[in-house]
C-alpha cells in the first residue's frame, strides 16, 4: 500500500495532480482511492489530497504518521500536514510561498526560511525544490504541479514509473496542453536529481 498526500493552496493544481497519479496507478492495475479536503476558498484556500494505491484499498483517508510521502506545493501547507508523514517518509516541497487566504484575513505573515528550517529539523528525508528555478525553466506557473509530479516520480515513491505518468498526462490533459506539461514533467525529474545530488 502506498499512501501519499499532496498539500497546497487553491489554484495550484493539487486536485489535478492527484487525478493524474490515480490514473497512472489504475493503468497499472492498482486499486486507488482519493479524496480532497478543500479550504474556505476555491483559490487561495488550503487543499490537501489523499491518494492511496495498492490492493483492496477500502478507505481514501490516510491516518496520521501513515503517509510514505508528502508533496508540498507550498511550504506552510507542507508544515501544516507534517503530522501525517511516517517516521521514514519522504517529503518533497517547493520553497515558493503563496500566502493562504486564512493568513491574509488574519494579517499573519511568515517567512519561507522559517518553514523550510522547521522541515529540515523535523523530516528525516526531505528534498526542497527551488521554486524560482522551476518556474524559470518551465516558463508557465500552471505546469508547476506537473513538474513536481516529475520530481516525485524520480524519487521512486510511486508504484509506477515515469512512462506510466507520461501516459496518464497524455490521456488526461487536453491535446493543446500536453507538450508543455510533458516538458515541465521532465524538468521536474531533472531538477529533483540535481537537488538530491547537490545535497
Amino acid at each position: 500500500m502506498t499512501n501519499l498526500l499532496i498539500a497546497g493552496v487553491g489554484g495550484q493544481g493539487t486536485v489535478l495532480a492527484s487525478k493524474l497519479i490515480a490514473a497512472a496507478a489504475m493503468n497499472k492495475g492498482l486499486d486507488v482511492r482519493t479524496t480532497e479536503t478543500i479550504g474556505m476558498a476555491q483559490r487561495g484556500g488550503s487543499v490537501v489530497s489523499h491518494v492511496r494505491m495498492g490492493r483492496n484499498v477500502h478507505s481514501p483517508l490516510i491516518r496520521p504518521k501513515r503517509a510514505q510521502a508528502i508533496i508540498g506545493f507550498e511550504p506552510a501547507e507542507a508544515v501544516r500536514i507534517l503530522h501525517y508523514l511516517s517516521g521514514n517518509g519522504l517529503m518533497i516541497v517547493c520553497d515558493t510561498a503563496i500566502k493562504p487566504v486564512t493568513s491574509s484575513l488574519s494579517g499573519d505573515t511568515y517567512k519561507v526560511s522559517e518553514m523550510t528550517d522547521y522541515l529540515k529539523n523535523n523530516v528525516k528525508s526531505l528534498v526542497i525544490i527551488d521554486g524560482e528555478k522551476l518556474l524559470r525553466e518551465c516558463r508557465n506557473p500552471k505546469t508547476l504541479n506537473v513538474a513536481l509530479l516529475g520530481a516525485a516520480v524520480e524519487s521512486g515513491v510511486f508504484p509506477f514509473g515515469a512512462d506510466d505518468m507520461k501516459d496518464a498526462l497524455q490521456n488526461t490533459l487536453p491535446q493543446r496542453f500536453i507538450d508543455i506539461n510533458l516538458n515541465s514533467f521532465e524538468i521536474g525529474r531533472r531538477i529533483f536529481n540535481e537537488t538530491r545530488n547537490a545535497g
